[in-house]
């Protein structure tokens, strides 16, 4: 068995279409009720003319696709969990507005076996093709012990 299988090259995809009830579900479990998020009238006077949804939200769709990535060397057999050990150079370059569709494409770039990681490029795009934001993944996968216990 394998600690993980994941190459360098290996790449995830999910697709979703982001909803007014998904931004006010996110607003309300956060607490963020910008109005650049949760109201029509204030965002008409801005550039995007629209509520846009909240980059955390887009962030969270970047970890359902590590998700996905994780599934897949679960699957094949690993001695390891896969946990987070975070995002960098989170960038987000477009709005998404609510009815958009997001694509995110998760891709592994770095292996390092010794250390029990991998750097993913996470790049997320509308349905018409614009890079919507991007950033980096690194997950650790921290070798499974088994703990003997003793009998009572």
């Amino acid at each position: 068995m394998k600690s993980m299988h994941a190459e360098i090259g290996d790449a995830v995809r999910f697709s979703k279409t982001v909803g007014e009830a998904d931004v006010y579900l996110y607003a309300g479990i956060t607490g963020d009720f910008s109005g650049n998020h949760v109201n029509e009238e204030f965002m008409k006077k801005s550039v995007y003319g629209h509520r846009i949804a909240h980059g955390a939200l887009t962030i969270g769709f970047m970890s359902t696709a590590s998700t996905l990535m994780i599934e897949r060397s679960l699957s094949q057999g690993i001695d390891s969990t896969p946990v987070s050990l975070g995002y960098d150079r989170v960038r987000f370059l477009a709005p998404v507005f609510f009815g958009d569709t997001v694509n995110v494409t998760y891709t592994i770039k770095e292996v390092d076996e010794e250390r029990r990681r991998t750097r993913s490029q996470v790049d997320v795009h509308n349905q018409n093709g614009v890079l919507v934001a991007v950033g980096e993944h690194l997950l650790k996968w921290v070798k499974n012990e088994v703990v003997e216990t003793e009998a009572a």
